[in-house]
C-alpha cells in the first residue's frame, strides 16, 4: 500500500532529526526530504507529490509556515499540514487554514500518537496525483470511418480579416465577465481587493506582494501574470520588480546619475525606482 510521502520543514536540524526518529516507526509514512524555508518546500512539492508537511510556524525568509499554508490553500491536491511550535499563539490561524494538527514542541508523552491517528484519517481521503504519462502513437484511437473529420479549405485572402473579426466577436461574447478585483488568501479567507485600492505590486520569487494603503498581501500570482491582467486598468511595469497603479502616482523625481524615482499617494509616501529603459515609455503614457 502506498505510503504518505512526508516533508520536514523546520529550521532546527535537531527537530528534524527527532521527527525522523519518531516517524520511522509509523508504517504508513515515508519521510522523503527536508527543507528549511517555505519556498524550498513549495519547490520540492512541484516535483514530489507530498502527502504530509511537518512545518514549523516560524520559518526563516520572507514567508512563515502560516503564510505557506495560505499559498497552498487554493490547491486541489494539497498535503496535510502538521504545524510545530513552542507556543499556542498561532494555533487558531493554523486550524482556520485547515491544519491537520498543531504540535507544541517538544510534544508531551503520548501526544504524537494523536497526530498519527489524525494522519491515518487523512490518508483515507488523500489521493496522490499521478504523473502524466507520455503520449505515444499507440495511444491514438484506430481510424473509424464514422468519426467526424476536419475538412480544411483554403480561405481567400480578402475574406481572412472579416473571418478573424467575426471569430474574435464570438469569443468575446462567450468569455466570462471579469470583475475589477483581485482575489488573495489571507488567514484562511479569500479577500477581494478592488484594483483601484492597489498601490503597487512587488515581485517576490515565484509569488508577489500586493500593496494597498493599509496592508500588503502575499499572492500566488507571478508579477508577469498580474502585469497582463492589470495593464488594461492603468497599471505600468516601472521596474522588473514593481508594477504600479498610475492613478496613485503623485510625482516622478529625478535622482543623481540620470535615475528616476516614482512617488505614490497614501498616508505613507512610497518611493519606487524606475528603470532607465522604461522611463521614456512612462513619460509617453502620461504625456510628458
Amino acid at each position: 500500500m502506498p505510503k504518505l510521502k512526508t516533508l520536514l520543514v523546520h529550521p532546527d536540524p535537531e527537530v528534524r532529526a527527532a521527527l525522523r526518529d519518531v516517524l520511522e516507526e509509523v508504517a504508513f509514512v515515508q519521510v522523503l526530504g527536508e527543507a528549511v524555508t517555505a519556498f524550498e518546500a513549495l519547490e520540492m512539492l512541484e516535483s514530489i507529490p507530498y502527502g504530509v508537511f511537518f512545518v514549523g510556524v516560524d520559518l526563516p525568509g520572507d514567508a512563515s509556515g502560516i503564510e505557506m499554508a495560505q499559498m497552498l490553500a487554493g490547491r486541489k491536491h494539497k498535503p496535510a499540514l502538521v504545524f510545530i511550535s513552542d507556543s499556542e499563539s498561532q494555533a487558531y490561524a493554523a486550524f482556520e487554514l485547515g491544519a491537520t494538527d498543531y504540535l507544541l514542541w517538544p510534544p508531551a508523552p503520548g501526544r504524537m500518537a494523536r497526530t498519527v491517528d489524525r494522519l491515518q484519517n487523512f490518508k483515507t481521503r488523500f489521493r496522490e496525483v499521478p504523473p502524466p504519462s507520455p503520449y505515444t502513437a499507440d495511444d491514438a484511437e484506430p481510424d473509424d470511418p464514422d468519426d467526424e473529420q476536419t475538412v480544411q479549405l483554403p480561405l481567400p485572402e480578402e475574406e481572412q480579416d472579416s473571418f478573424l473579426a467575426a471569430l474574435k466577436a464570438a469569443w468575446n461574447q462567450t468569455r466570462r465577465p471579469e470583475i475589477d478585483k483581485l482575489a488573495v488568501n489571507q488567514d484562511g479567507r479569500t479577500i477581494l481587493i478592488p484594483y483601484d485600492q492597489i498601490i503597487f505590486v512587488e515581485a517576490f520569487e515565484d509569488y508577489s506582494y500586493v500593496h494597498t494603503a493599509n496592508q500588503k498581501y502575499l499572492s500566488s500570482y507571478r508579477l508577469k501574470n498580474l502585469e497582463d491582467r492589470l495593464e488594461p486598468h492603468r497599471f505600468f511595469r516601472v521596474h522588473r520588480k514593481y508594477l504600479v497603479n498610475l492613478d496613485m502616482v503623485t510625482e516622478i523625481a529625478s535622482m543623481p546619475g540620470s535615475n528616476f524615482m516614482l512617488r505614490t499617494a497614501g498616508r505613507t509616501r512610497i518611493e519606487l525606482p524606475i528603470s532607465r529603459r522604461r522611463i521614456a515609455e512612462l513619460k509617453k503614457i502620461i504625456g510628458l
